[in-house]
């Protein structure tokens, strides 16, 4: 047959692997796949129909499951015959996903009709007319109050300047300080957010060597002199992806780094909140307040659909008002049902009954996967960490992780994080976007696609 080209425009919604492994299945029961037809290589099919690789890779994966195909190391995927996987497990249909670091919202809801009836009690208008630019007076001093609360450090109400989540703040904090072609340092890996914005708006990234503690300072300097840049993105505590957490000399170290070079440092605190049991430490926005931007927000501590986040700019009007400027020109004033609901919780103290109940369920997930994943994960800073690191190499990472989408586990791409992978490589494993149960099962899947990689590294070798 000549290569497939499968017809997935009318999508209708689904996501576009959903699209392909659909016509996967109508293909193969009409005959237009025959048993024992070849499948295009994954790069051929995504190149053909304009998708990324990665959508393959998953709809390919979520066939095989399903016994629609099967995969042969070095040959391909071919299709088998249709006494084969007619009947699809009972499971709803995709792999368990361990991709996305989210709270899990089950422990927000039963708080939400109290707050959206004391909402419907409130000003009907303060929720329907536009917020002031920077937010609501109200909704900005909630903000101050939960940075405190969840032990990062107390902001200032009036310059803060609420966003329609944390990355909307990151997005803005580089809006300010950075022109398309300019360098920002970073970890050598980082939050994949900060590589999707630098990628629409032209940035160039430059990964920064790290050790147990984070960034190493020496090594941000170098990267500063070399490079020339003038910006400079890090995640202090429960680093993503790795879960490392600079000690309060560490984060002195690198200001010193920042005021000597004349950097702009953009502080990424969402994962505030798991580092409080800890012993305290000063952000970094508090040894640098004029220069350094700081975000926070309560996806990552209360519930992901709220998207209240919120930006700190340095001291002094002018970030401030850059940063406004902006508002008004992509969006004009940010979202305010979310923000008042998150700001009914923090009053009313229903907040910290939810981040209570997160990092009760976060920590016994915690000790629930070491025990499975054992030597092979780094041990986070925080026994609340929301992931776990595996180091490895950039090449063994992208075969594991197939390996574990094929068997029905999705993780996070390991390039969508990776910056430097010669400094630095590894998977990231998120814990609390899945029931537990599930987490367990996928968490050994993943250690069997692991043992597997090494089994035939070790055969290699001989």
């Amino acid at each position: 047959m000549t290569r497939w080209k499968p017809d997935i425009e009318a999508a209708d919604g689904r996501p576009l692997y959903q699209a392909l492994f659909d016509a996967i299945a109508r293909d193969r029961a009409s005959g237009r796949l025959p048993a024992g037809s070849r499948l295009p290589p994954h790069r051929d099919l995504a190149a053909d129909l304009g998708i990324g690789v990665g959508t393959v890779t998953k709809a390919y994966a979520e066939a095989e499951r399903r016994g629609l195909i099967h995969a042969r190391v070095g040959a391909g995927s071919f299709v088998t015959g249709n006494d084969q996987g007619a009947s699809p497990p009972p499971r709803a249909p995709g792999p368990i996903d361990l991709s996305r670091n989210l709270a899990p919202s089950g422990h927000a809801e039963p708080y939400l009709a109290a707050a959206m009836a004391r909402l419907a009690a409130e000003d009907p208008a303060a929720l329907t007319a536009y917020a002031p630019v920077a937010g609501a007076a109200a909704v900005r001093a909630a903000a101050a109050a939960w940075s405190v609360r969840t032990g990062t450090m107390a902001l200032d109400p009036e310059r803060l300047i609420i966003c329609n989540g944390a990355q909307q703040g990151l997005a803005l904090a580089l809006a300010v300080t950075m022109k398309p072609g300019a360098t920002l340092l970073c970890e050598a890996a980082t939050y994949a957010g900060t590589k999707q914005i630098a990628t629409v708006a032209g940035y160039r990234l430059r990964g920064v060597a790290l050790d147990g503690e984070g960034v190493d300072p020496d090594a941000l300097d170098r990267a500063a002199a070399e490079t020339g840049a003038a910006v400079v993105y890090l995640v202090p505590t429960l680093q993503n992806p790795t879960g490392r957490r600079m000690s309060a000399a560490r984060r002195e170290a690198i200001a010193a780094v920042v005021r000597r070079r004349g950097l702009i440092l953009i502080e990424d605190d969402v994962y505030a909140l798991y580092g409080r049991d800890l012993p305290g430490v000063p952000a970094l926005a508090e040894l640098l307040p004029d220069r350094a931007f700081h975000i926070g927000g309560a996806a990552k501590s209360l519930a992901p659909g709220l998207r209240a986040g919120w930006l700190l700019p340095p001291e002094g009007g002018q970030w401030r008002e850059a940063v406004l400027r902006h508002v008004r020109a992509a969006y004009y004033a940010p979202a305010a049902i979310g923000h008042h609901i998150f700001r009914i919780w923090v009053e009313e103290g229903v907040a910290d009954r939810i981040a209570g109940a997160i990092l009760n369920d976060a920590a016994g997930r915690l000790e629930r996967a070491l025990a499975i994943v054992g030597d092979a994960a780094e041990r986070p800073a925080s026994r609340h960490a929301m992931h776990l690191w595996l180091p490895m190499s950039a090449m063994e990472a992208e075969r594991v992780s197939l390996r574990a989408l094929r068997a029905g586990v999705e993780l996070t791409p390991p390039e969508s994080t990776a910056v430097d992978p010669a400094l630095l490589s590894g998977l990231r494993l998120c814990l609390d976007a899945v029931d537990a149960v599930e987490m367990e099962g996928a968490l050994r899947i993943v250690m069997a696609a692991l043992s597997a990689d090494m089994e035939a590294s070790e055969r290699a070798i001989v």
